[in-house]
């Protein structure tokens, strides 16, 4: 298998972020349904069974010989550990804080990025990266409504979680500058299934018919998620990427909505508004920065 070389077309990878964040929300609202009656470990061992699978069957001989060939091993592991370490603060904190406040935290992570993208990843982080990332985080906090945060043990978890992820979309860049998204999906999600795994001998519970089928889409919606996540990351800055994982706050409230039927209050549509702002700014910058590349190139 031929080594991925990342290519810098920004709209392109905004625009698989915003498929991603997108997914995602819609693969979380499943769980969502799924871990009622089902252990968090199963759900997750299950997927990752699914799409550990998918990449063999799709990247055959070629991915297991890149696999074992890649000299970022330590990288790739090291990146499924922060990610899995990710997600178990996230949703031990899920337990005791209220939505608004876990989002809230846990959206600091794209801050967290952006200062990153610069001393670990020699990314140039513009003024208007700067602004859209901190229009995007005004957004969250004026729809969310974060009030009464108090320092405690599921608010350090939660921003425990926040810091992981930011450092994760770093690893995951700077992979994706050497090596293929299937490449990445199969080692991160080699390590959930060998660790899930493990917990699931204790906590397994055999599914109903209905329960199977939400496993198995769950497992599609994380695949595809995944590799739109990846593949974005190949073709934009971490710093912008930061930005348009704000997005999935606003699937969120969408699914809410419509799965639940939640219904905003009017801080919300303000907060929607300004992390639409973010993006709008955000997508302009950088396309008004590919036609300065293109102008200089041709000149």
């Amino acid at each position: 298998m031929r080594r991925a070389t990342a290519i810098e077309t920004p709209t392109i990878g905004i625009g698989l972020g915003v498929l991603a964040y997108g997914t995602f929300s819609l693969h979380d609202a499943t769980i969502k349904w799924l871990v009622a009656e089902l252990p968090i470990w199963q759900v997750l061992f299950c997927r990752s069974v699914a799409i550990v699978i998918a990449c063999l069957v799709i990247g055959r001989a070629p991915l297991v010989a890149r696999a074992i060939a890649t000299p970022l091993k330590a990288n790739l592991v090291w990146r499924g550990a922060i990610t899995l370490g990710g997600w178990l603060c996230y949703y031990t904190a899920s337990r005791s804080l209220p939505l608004a406040q876990l989002l809230s935290l846990y959206f600091a992570s794209p801050l967290a990025v952006t200062v990153l993208a610069g001393p670990l990843l020699g990314e140039h982080v513009t003024r208007a990266r700067w602004g859209a990332v901190l229009v995007g985080f005004a957004g969250i906090i004026m729809a969310t409504d974060p009030l009464d945060v108090r320092l405690s043990l599921p608010t350090m978890l939660v921003l425990t979680a926040a810091a992981l992820w930011g450092y994760g979309v770093i690893l995951m860049r700077r992979i994706a500058r050497r090596e293929s998204s299937m490449l990445q999906m199969l080692y991160v999600n080699g390590i959930f299934l060998i660790v899930t795994g493990v917990a699931c001998v204790f906590v397994w519970q055999t599914p109903s018919w209905s329960e199977g089928a939400l496993l198995l889409a769950v497992a599609v919606l994380g695949g595809l998620a995944q590799f739109a996540l990846f593949e974005g990351a190949r073709h934009a800055p971490a710093s912008v990427m930061a930005t348009v994982e704000y997005t999935a706050l606003l699937w969120a409230f969408i699914l809410g909505y419509v799965i639940w039927g939640d219904i905003p209050v009017p801080a919300v549509f303000i907060g929607a508004g300004l992390i639409l702002l973010a993006g709008m700014l955000l997508v302009l910058s950088e396309r008004r920065a590919a036609r300065v590349m293109v102008a200089l190139r041709e000149g």
